[in-house]
């Protein structure tokens, strides 16, 4: 029997449907909140003895709650992962609340499991040029060595995640000094392209045996189909690997790299948020927090009180 009534079910489905349209939630998102919420009501109707209509949801108690959260602990969840998962839980009984008209206090009300947030560990910006230089050797056709040295460009140039960078198609060339990225939610932003990266791009696509079309992408596997984001991970790894440098100079790293040099540079933390594509402050603080020393030389300089 399932542990998940019909009508629980169906409410999940549509507070799923209400993500993608209202908020463009997308697909990786809302497969994990689906995830999420599935795994917390099978337990809540296995505590109980049956699977639990919405009836029975809207009287969920702080202890329903605290013995969930047991329970995940003592399975080996990872309290970062407890702490998403009660965040999609939270977000599913807000929208049932609204359409059930009851309150959902005691789900509300639960407290997320403390955890230390990992800072990022960006590249001093030396290492950060020998990872682009080095990555180019890495491949024996010239053509991959030029799509290679390509993506790597645009993470560390221009800030993208690895996915956007990939996600780029024959619509997007020429490359100008500033093109539309869509990013996490399709939120999109306008992200501007420093010459080297819309040189390294150029290159690639001169060299590239395959053709440009607008509705095919620009990084392109050795036969011809869509680059897969583990080749540029493992052309990074041989790079760091021959370059020294440690585990943590990952493809994403450039990324952070970006927004890090760009702070040191004296870029605002505002402006570093829009070009990241964060939909939160705290977020990019996080990306920069590793050069906060940086940020208080630039704030004790420019404070007018200072």
């Amino acid at each position: 029997m399932s542990l998940i009534s019909p009508a629980a079910r169906g409410a999940l489905e549509g507070w799923l449907a209400h993500l993608q349209a209202l908020d463009n939630a997308a697909a990786n998102t809302r497969s994990a909140y689906q995830s999420d919420v599935s795994g917390f009501l099978a337990f809540i109707g296995q505590h109980r003895g049956e699977a639990q209509g919405l009836g029975a949801l809207t009287t969920i108690t702080v202890s329903d709650m605290r013995a969930w959260m047991a329970h995940e602990r003592g399975r080996g969840v990872a309290a970062r992962s407890l702490a998403r998962s009660l965040s999609a839980v939270k977000g599913f009984f807000r929208w049932l609340a609204e359409r059930e008209s009851f309150e959902p206090t005691a789900v509300l009300a639960a407290r997320a499991p403390r955890f230390q947030r990992k800072l990022p560990r960006p590249l001093a910006p030396d290492a950060a040029r020998a990872m682009l230089e080095r990555v180019e050797l890495q491949a024996t056709a010239p053509w991959i060595a030029a799509r290679d040295t390509a993506v790597v460009t645009l993470l560390y140039g221009s800030g993208l995640r690895i996915s956007e960078a990939l996600g780029l198609t024959g619509a997007d060339l020429p490359l100008g000094e500033v093109m539309t990225i869509t990013g996490k939610g399709g939120k999109e932003r306008l992200v501007p392209l420093i010459a080297p990266a819309r040189q390294a791009v150029a290159g690639y696509v001169a060299l590239c045996p395959h053709p440009m079309r607008a509705d095919q992408p620009i990084f392109r596997g050795l036969r011809g189909g869509p680059l897969n984001p583990r080749a540029v991970q493992k052309v990074t790894e041989q790079a760091r690997l021959q370059l020294g440098l440690p585990a943590s100079a990952t493809p994403h790293a450039l990324r952070h790299s970006f927004a890090t040099h760009l702070l040191a540079a004296g870029g605002d933390l505002r402006s570093i948020q829009e070009l990241l594509g964060h939909a939160s402050l705290s977020t990019t603080q996080a990306y920069t927090a590793v050069d906060t020393a940086r940020l208080m030389e630039v704030y004790e300089a420019s404070h007018p009180k200072a």
